[in-house]
């Protein structure tokens, strides 16, 4: 998570997906699905939860050449390998 920026702006999502069912690989595959199905600028909610997806998705979405707005806990609630919300953009 070294690699993301927490943010309170608002940020219009054009995609959601929900991973939080999935284990790794699949976390990432589905999130590297969706983002080759998106045009540039255009950005998606991943809800994620898992140590696993919480440092391998982050760290894929950004080798991959495509940025990070947000990571953040669903909730003040969460645990810290509870949901979370990522927020990226396609590059």
């Amino acid at each position: 998570m070294n690699n993301t920026v927490k943010t309170n702006k608002k940020t219009d999502i054009d995609f959601l997906i929900d991973i939080t069912g999935e284990v790794c690989p699949l976390t990432f595959v589905k999130t590297k699905l969706l983002i080759e199905s998106m045009q540039p600028g255009q950005t998606a909610e991943v809800r994620l939860k898992g140590n696993e997806p919480l440092k391998n998705v982050p760290r894929s979405v950004t080798d991959g050449g495509d940025k990070i707005i947000s990571l953040e806990k669903e909730s003040p609630s969460e645990p810290e390998d509870g949901i979370h919300r990522l927020i990226l953009q396609k590059s």
